[in-house]
């Protein structure tokens, strides 16, 4: 056989083999999620657009209550199905379409894949982690939805719209992400980001409302209510003051000696504002700070919470290369802009270390309230407060005189063990009597308890009047206004 021969032989089998195959094809059956996607869209297979929205993990209840409340209004009939077929997890839905028609892999319709998440403190609710549906578009063209929830790494959850046409598919899933915006489960909740080094991402998590009266707040006359007229006054006037042209955004610091009651006033600003969207960062959480600005804006009302900002917010001067977390916190509260409902509140014990620029714009700190340590009024606030229900049989003076320079953290603990050695005594008590209070000042006023006078914020101030008094210096003065000028490396003006 010479060479033209042969290659005659090699078309004359290629065009066998192709007519075989399509022989095949035209015979074999469609498989049945091909057949139902694309029996349902009117359409081959190869002519279908899809759509895709990718959101971060935690917004997988947000999507899900964006397609049931879309389903709800122009599909309330249609039901979720499944796939099944090896690899399902890995694969999106386009490719699982596309090798089940080619027979590179058997999938076909099945049960639908549930998760559990969150939706608040104490409740959870089932979203789709893998489904499909068919339904309609807002004009009533068919299109189908499928679901995935959270993988890779960071985990995102995401919904597409397969349709014959991409304007229709965009139609629909905008619609969803509208819908996802209305029905939030965010909205007035208080939520705090997390990083799980396990699943390497941020988490969501739902923190309860604390439910605090102005009279367990024991701070200097005038203070709180200098603090509630800026945060909470400003959010009763919203309309007004944007009528009047003026900025809405807002800043908040609190700041002095650790344990005089700075984390305990915000947990009186979470509960005092009930419709308020509240979150809070603490530590390495505050990495996220973009994201949170980001989700304050969207629900404002809305409050962002630093706590011991100066771990993120420590001025230029003291680091050669710059400090990143605090330009992306500069960044985030300008970038909420100024005529969103937003407050943010930063807490420190250390403000003579600031950044200046966190006062160089309005909407950043424009409050500055100074949380000191009791003075006696306070002191004998404190131990009335602490005693919960029990009753106080005691005289207070005393314990007054020798706690100062105590912090609110102090009294706190102090009452704990009081409470503690009456209930040792007693099966039954609702009495605390001097002698319980005074053998639990005893046993913390003693030496061995520095370090827990220390962790207390108390430090080696709280003394014994009955000795040679230790110089104790005034607690500074209270200083707020309009504008703190902020000075670094001191602060005097503080």
């Amino acid at each position: 056989m010479d060479l033209s021969d042969a290659r005659g032989l090699a078309r004359a089998l290629a065009e066998l083999m192709n007519n075989a195959q399509e022989e095949i094809n035209r015979v074999k059956p469609t498989p049945e999620l091909v057949a139902r996607v694309t029996g349902h869209l009117g359409s081959e297979l190869k002519h279908i657009v899809n759509v895709l929205a990718r959101f971060p993990g935690w917004e997988h209840a947000n999507l899900q209550r964006g397609v049931d409340a879309y389903l709800a209004e122009h599909d309330p009939q249609a039901e979720w199905f499944g796939l099944a077929g090896h690899g399902r997890e890995h694969e999106d839905f386009v490719n699982m379409l596309a090798s089940a028609a080619q027979g590179w892999q058997q999938y076909e319709p099945g049960a639908v894949d549930y998760a559990t998440v969150a939706i608040g403190p104490d409740e959870t609710t089932e979203v789709i982690s893998l489904g499909l549906i068919l339904a309609h578009s807002p004009e009533g063209t068919p299109v189908v939805i499928g679901v995935r929830g959270a993988q890779d790494h960071p985990p995102m959850c995401s919904v597409v719209v397969l349709a014959t046409d991409r304007a229709t598919a965009t139609r629909t899933r905008d619609e969803i992400e509208r819908r996802m915006r209305e029905n939030d489960i965010y909205r007035g909740q208080i939520l705090s980001f997390e990083w799980s080094e396990h699943r390497g991402n941020e988490l969501v998590t739902f923190l309860p409302r604390p439910d605090l009266q102005a009279d367990q707040v024991i701070l200097p006359g005038g203070v709180l209510e200098t603090i509630e007229r800026h945060i909470i006054g400003i959010g009763e006037q919203t309309v007004r003051l944007r009528a009047h042209g003026q900025h809405l955004k807002r800043g908040l610091l609190l700041h002095g000696p650790p344990g005089t009651g700075k984390t305990h006033t915000v947990r009186y600003l979470m509960g005092r504002m009930p419709g308020c969207t509240v979150i809070v960062m603490t530590g390495v959480a505050i990495k996220f700070v973009a994201q949170a600005a980001g989700l304050a804006r969207r629900l404002q009302p809305a409050i962002v919470i630093l706590e011991d900002v100066d771990l993120v917010a420590r001025d230029r001067s003291y680091t050669e290369d710059g400090n990143p977390l605090l330009f992306a916190l500069l960044d985030a509260m300008d970038g909420v802009g100024a005529d969103a409902d937003v407050t943010f509140v930063l807490t420190t014990n250390r403000a003579d270390v600031l950044e200046r620029a966190l006062a160089d714009r309005p909407g950043r700190v424009d409050l500055a309230v100074r949380v000191p340590k009791p003075d006696a009024e306070g002191r004998a606030a404190l131990l009335r407060l602490y005693a919960r229900d029990m009753r106080l049989e005691a005289d207070l003076e005393p314990f007054v005189a020798r706690t100062e320079g105590a912090t609110a953290s102090f009294f706190k603990e102090l009452l704990r063990r009081a409470v503690l050695t009456a209930l040792l005594e007693s099966d039954a008590v609702d009495v605390l009597t001097g002698e319980h209070l005074g053998r639990a000042l005893e046993e913390m006023l003693d030496e061995r308890e520095s370090l827990t006078r220390a962790l207390l914020g108390s430090g080696e101030q709280v003394h014994d009047g009955d000795e040679d008094d230790p110089e104790v210096l005034p607690a500074p003065p209270v200083i707020y206004g309009p504008r703190p000028r902020f000075i670094p490396r001191g602060m005097r003006g503080f």
